[in-house]
């Protein structure tokens, strides 16, 4: 069941310090993991997009998809979040990490059938209960609350949502939002290395 009005976002754009690889590309069953969370985004959502960096834009496995180049520099994931509502602002944003290896189907279903109509909709963390910024449903409309963060020195997305009118879920699988971000925990993981 997809949405027409939700389009679906995959950050793409981190810089993958700690891990010294690019995260997008880690593999599992063959494939990378940016193709594993778009096929999962194309399940629930009308269209799906990539984010990426200005130098990333080349990068072929990135080119399979509609890819989103950053507007804006040194913000992190909100510098993809905001150039996607940039691009289409009409649209409702599920927005995904692409270092999530137990990210699962049930998850954004979940997610999705049970959205509000606050500005985000977000799950608990299964550790300490804040919003999971980057496994979240980001309104139409949203991104001026955003900016107002923006213009207040806050880039972090988990604050934002702290400080909004959030949708807080219980996870349906409590492991499915864990990240990866070291060699250590790709090495506890469903993923591999790019060959």
């Amino acid at each position: 069941m997809t949405s027409e009005t939700l389009f679906g976002l995959v950050l793409a754009g981190g810089q993958s310090r700690r891990m010294g690889q690019d995260k997008a590309l880690l593999q599992r069953e063959g494939q990378s993991q940016l193709s594993y969370i778009a096929a999962l985004l194309e399940r629930v959502v009308g269209q799906v997009f990539v984010s990426a960096r200005r130098d990333q834009q080349d990068d072929p496995e990135r080119g399979r998809f509609e890819t989103i180049v950053d507007r804006y520099d040194d913000m992190g994931p909100v510098a993809g979040i905001l150039s996607a509502m940039d691009e289409h602002p009409d649209a409702d944003w599920l927005v995904v990490a692409c270092d999530l290896p137990n990210i699962d189907g049930e998850t954004l279903e979940y997610l999705v059938a049970h959205r509000g109509d606050e500005p985000f909709t977000a799950y608990r963390s299964s550790y300490g209960g804040l919003p999971e910024p980057l496994c979240a449903i980001y309104a139409a409309g949203s991104g001026a609350l955003l900016r107002r963060f923006v213009d207040d020195g806050i880039h972090c997305p988990r604050k934002m949502l702290i400080n909004s009118d959030t949708r807080l879920l219980e996870q349906p699988n409590p492991a499915a939002l864990d990240n990866v971000n070291t060699p250590d925990d790709l090495a506890d993981s469903v993923l591999e290395a790019a060959s």
